[in-house]
């Protein structure tokens, strides 16, 4: 603990620098001499202020979940660590290599119900989606908080509920990506990662520190997970036993929530980690393959959605050493019976926008 704090201290100059460079950028935008380009469609933009783990994806998907079948709906990242550039229409033929982990999970989730793109520049990405489908009728921006050249119409922050950016510092002495005070900019603050259960007082705590402004509302948001399928068949499905042992192959930025799960629904957890978004390769998969050949008893390989997309790089392999790898799908829900007042803030967005 007393290490960590020092290193904080010393890359406090750092941060500070970083800091500045930001505060100079943002006054830039409030004073129009960099300006926020607007679209004549709605723009929903999910965000965080520090770096990974707020449950971005999730959210992405129950925007989708909740608005697909109604009207038509886009989503658009930039391909986190994508080995292509510029724009591309991701489709099911396309490797996490090609368009990212996130973006192809949307697509092998939501098939054809949605167009999803990729573009690390978005003022250009959003043109060019109206190209492809020029019906659609909002786009979803993935991690967008701090790309401050598209102006949402709507914006969401997310914020951990054990990592909440009034508790952080500005990189590299902490996790922010910007200074605390930039929340102003949200329209709807949800804490993320909730606990199953959680109190009124809690609720009410978190609620005086954010200290949201009057035209800002704040959500409490869990993660729910469903039964484990087949990443290479999903027809097949695995249910937990707490006789179980499980290898759980991770590369997210954390693993805690998932592990409290597990912990109530198996009996012994071995963990694989990397670090996000890793890209596995066959030493990778090797130890994989030689961790689960150890574990004793009944056991089970289980990795997250993202990481499942980049673990099907690897497919021939695991066919052909018959090992099945069972992805574990979550989705989100709200605390509180705040979920129809949620979809009531973006359905009301939607249906008050004038182009």
């Amino acid at each position: 603990m007393i290490q960590n704090w020092l290193v904080k201290i010393l890359l406090m100059p750092i941060s500070l620098v970083y800091g500045a460079g930001i505060s100079l950028r943002n006054l830039f935008y409030s004073k129009g001499l960099l300006k926020s380009v607007e679209f004549n469609l709605p723009i929903i933009s999910v965000g965080n202020l520090s770096v990974g783990g707020a449950g971005k994806s999730p959210h992405i998907e129950y925007l989708v979940s909740l608005l697909s079948d109604y009207i038509n709906v886009a989503t658009l990242s930039r391909g986190y660590k994508r080995r292509t550039r510029g724009y591309l229409k991701v489709e099911n033929h396309h490797s996490a290599r090609e368009v990212g982990d996130e973006p192809l999970q949307f697509r092998r989730k939501f098939h054809e119900d949605i167009v999803v793109a990729v573009d690390e520049n978005r003022i250009f990405g959003i043109p060019k989606i109206l190209v492809d489908k020029p019906s659609t009728q909002v786009i979803l921006l993935d991690d967008a908080f701090q790309h401050r050249a598209v102006h949402p119409g709507l914006n969401i922050l997310l914020t951990e509920y054990d990592r909440r950016f009034t508790k952080d510092i500005l990189l590299p002495s902490g996790r922010l990506r910007e200074w605390r005070s930039a929340y102003k900019r949200a329209d709807i603050i949800v804490i993320t990662k909730c606990a199953p259960q959680i109190e009124e007082d809690g609720r009410e705590k978190i609620r005086q520190e954010i200290n949201p402004f009057p035209h800002q509302k704040l959500f409490f948001s869990y993660y729910d997970y469903g039964t484990p399928y087949n990443i290479f068949n999903p027809a097949e499905k695995h249910h937990l036993s707490l006789n179980e042992n499980v290898l759980l192959v991770s590369a997210i930025a954390s693993t805690d929530y998932l592990l409290n799960y597990l912990e109530e629904h198996c009996n012994f957890i071995k963990t694989l980690e990397f670090e996000d978004h890793h890209y596995f390769d066959n030493h990778d998969i090797s130890m994989l393959l030689r961790i689960f050949k150890n574990l004793e008893g009944s056991k089970v390989i289980l990795t997250t959605e993202k990481d499942a997309v980049r673990l099907e790089l690897h497919k021939a392999f695991f066919i052909e050493q018959d090992i099945t790898v069972f992805a574990i799908p979550v989705a989100v829900k709200f605390h509180f019976d705040q979920g129809d007042t949620f979809n009531k803030e973006i359905i009301d967005y939607l249906l008050s926008f004038r182009a």
